[in-house]
């Protein structure tokens, strides 16, 4: 039977000895990237015309470097050679000119992670053993029970909370049954996808919820710029007992607070764009979308903040990913003038202000709802490419 990889998120909850030994780990992987970096750049420096260290060259260069820092055995071996992977990948990105050149990474990063790729065990309900931390209480355990894990990531993010990420090997969903529907849609931002079917499924909104984030924000920056205010004035009068910023706690409370409200915004949404798109692929054998550049259209300020809150690039990966278990087909095709040209008689009408959400055609006299139009043209593109 055909394999998948599939990912699993898991709460952590590490009690304080495991904490200090997860910081420890944080900065262990923090350490090895900063050196084999500052490596890199030093030998490129002093010869120009030498050959890149790769990915076997900076696992060799990991024994001396334990020898000379006996602290690094504190970590799972294998994830210090992640490390080494994940640099030699972004120098191969900079090599193809599609990735900047990698940077050093900082301590005072508020999100921190490691990744290992040893054998984690569930031992228990609710608990897993994992390498060099040994029992570790979680969540839900029950998920990857009998499933082979490939490689685990543990996150501290900014609000404060630990989670295990596990990359595991499943059987392959079965194809789901079909129902020889075809289906053109087009995104937008007031509703994320029109379909040629004329239903309209709304962009994800969570009014309240933004609106305590906001708050929070302000409250998060506020403080922030009244503690740096304060570090300052101390420290201009204290020469001896300096003060820093993380000394006061009041501002760090609010940043806790400001991301504990955006991450329940970013669930909310991906949970609504599960439900959708799980619903799209059973209802039709082929889904036709168009292929929209999101981050150039992120260009335009004005609309910025509307795109990025409908996540397009997130809708169309589960589309994908969703249709390839399932046996259905998804077909993408370019968007070009697809809101321009009449549906019923092929008539192209030129460009419209997006003020513009109706019009009649002037060749057949056809009325359109424009978004409407738009995902039937792009059904008409898909099929015809589709064959």
């Amino acid at each position: 039977m055909a394999k998948v990889l599939k990912g699993i998120k898991l709460r952590l909850y590490p009690n304080q000895h495991q904490v200090d030994q997860l910081w420890q780990m944080f900065g262990n992987n923090r350490f090895v990237w900063n050196q084999m970096l500052a490596m890199a750049k030093e030998g490129y420096r002093n010869n120009p015309s030498s050959h890149f260290v790769n990915e076997y060259g900076m696992n060799y260069l990991l024994k001396p470097l334990k020898q000379e820092y006996p602290f690094l055995k504190q970590n799972d071996s294998t994830s210090l050679q992640v490390v080494n992977h994940d640099l030699a990948q972004s120098f191969k990105m900079l090599f193809k000119h599609q990735g900047g050149y990698p940077r050093f990474k900082s301590k005072w990063a508020i999100k921190q992670s490691y990744t290992g790729r040893s054998i984690c065990q569930v031992i228990a309900n609710r608990r897993m053993k994992l390498p060099k931390l040994g029992s570790i209480r979680t969540s839900k355990t029950g998920r990857v029970a009998g499933l082979k894990i490939k490689r685990y990531t543990i996150n501290y993010d900014s609000t404060g909370r630990y989670y295990l990420s596990l990359q595991v090997e499943v059987s392959a969903p079965q194809a789901l049954l079909k129902t020889g529907k075809k289906v053109g849609l087009d995104v937008g931002i007031a509703n994320l996808a029109i379909s040629s079917d004329g239903i309209k499924y709304k962009t994800f909104n969570a009014k309240w919820l933004k609106k305590q984030a906001i708050r929070w924000q302000s409250k998060y920056s506020r403080r922030r710029h009244r503690a740096t205010i304060a570090v300052r004035q101390w420290n201009h009068n204290h020469k001896t007992l300096k003060a820093e910023l993380d000394d006061y706690q009041n501002w760090q409370r609010a940043r806790i607070q400001k991301a504990r409200y955006q991450q329940r915004i970013a669930n909310r949404r991906k949970d609504y764009l599960h439900k959708l798109t799980t619903n799209l692929v059973k209802q039709y054998d082929v889904i036709v979308i168009e292929d929209l550049k999101t981050k150039n259209l992120q260009h335009n300020h004005h609309l910025a903040k509307a795109i990025a809150n409908a996540s397009w690039y997130d809708f169309r990966t589960m589309l994908a990913y969703k249709c390839a278990w399932h046996g259905k087909e998804l077909i993408v095709v370019k968007p070009n003038y697809t809101s321009q040209i009449c549906s019923n008689c092929g008539h192209h009408s030129g460009p419209k202000p997006l003020a513009v959400r109706e019009w009649t055609c002037s060749q057949c006299g056809t009325h359109h709802d424009r978004d409407i139009n738009a995902a039937v043209n792009i059904l008409h593109k898909g099929l015809k490419a589709g064959g």
